[in-house]
């Protein structure tokens, strides 16, 4: 089993490398990932300047690659330049941070490299940890965190995915994973409306002139029922499937538009 491993949090981030010690145990593992931190790039493309590769020496001591571009562009190159044969299997991630809610998924880099791969069949895991910030630490210029919680429960999916093979009409798994989770065994459920709220702050630089900085803030409109924003809040690991067919209800629409 090939197994291809990417994210937005950079080539040398930990949860990378979390990933990667969970999918050496099921088969060929690769790191391709961006060299710096893509959070928030979505499923973004490099089309208008060079993109440069160099193999990186990986934490471990194995090496991986480093793209100077998006963490699609990672998954572009290593399944059509990289890699000898196609992966059996991508997953991206471990991300530090959640990827819950409607609003945010179409933003996140995490997201963007497990869209790729998918739109050319391949089954997909896009995982992330909801890690609080007392549980942070650094390392030598590294941010380190524990991410065995995450490696129980993606372990135990990649498991599933072999023994009864990917869910038919499912793109992309989307697992997520709090720091301590209550239980190792994900809880099937919808995505919420939205993860953050945005809030866009004006500021004035020295010299007088006007620029902003877009943050966000905790949604507290979800409906109070068991979608993933509110199941990781009470330590839940959940597990939405995604598909990439954005097409709705065509009849309803010929109803609407009148043909």
């Amino acid at each position: 089993m090939k197994i291809l491993l990417s994210n937005d949090d950079g080539v040398d981030a930990s949860g990378i490398l979390a990933a990667k010690q969970v999918a050496q145990k099921f088969g060929e593992t690769m790191v391709v990932a961006p060299y710096n931190q893509q959070s928030g790039i979505g499923h973004a493309l490099t089309l208008v300047e060079p993109i440069r590769v160099n193999e990186v020496k990986l934490r471990d001591g194995d090496m991986g690659y480093g793209v100077t571009g998006t963490p699609t562009d990672a998954v572009t190159i290593a399944i059509y330049e990289l890699m000898d044969e196609w992966p059996d299997l991508v997953i991206s991630g471990i991300n530090t941070g959640r990827n819950t809610g409607k609003g945010e998924l179409s933003t996140s880099g995490t997201i963007g490299a497990a869209t790729e791969a998918a739109s050319l069949g391949i089954p997909t895991i896009a995982v992330s940890q909801h890690t609080p910030d007392d549980n942070i630490k650094f390392d030598e210029g590294h941010i380190e965190i524990d991410f065995s919680s995450s490696q129980k429960v993606l372990g135990d999916l990649i498991q599933k995915v072999i023994d009864n093979g990917f869910p038919e009409g499912v793109d992309i798994l989307n697992l997520n994973v709090p720091a301590n989770p209550d239980s190792y065994k994900a809880k099937i459920c919808p995505l919420a409306t939205r993860m953050y709220e945005p809030v866009v702050e004006k500021r004035i630089d020295p010299r007088g002139r006007e620029y902003y900085w877009i943050d966000g803030i905790f949604y507290e409109g979800n409906p109070e029922d068991s979608d993933d924003h509110v199941l990781l809040n009470e330590n839940v690991p959940t597990l939405t499937p995604l598909i990439l067919d954005m097409a709705s209800d065509l009849e309803a629409l010929k109803g609407w538009y009148g043909e």
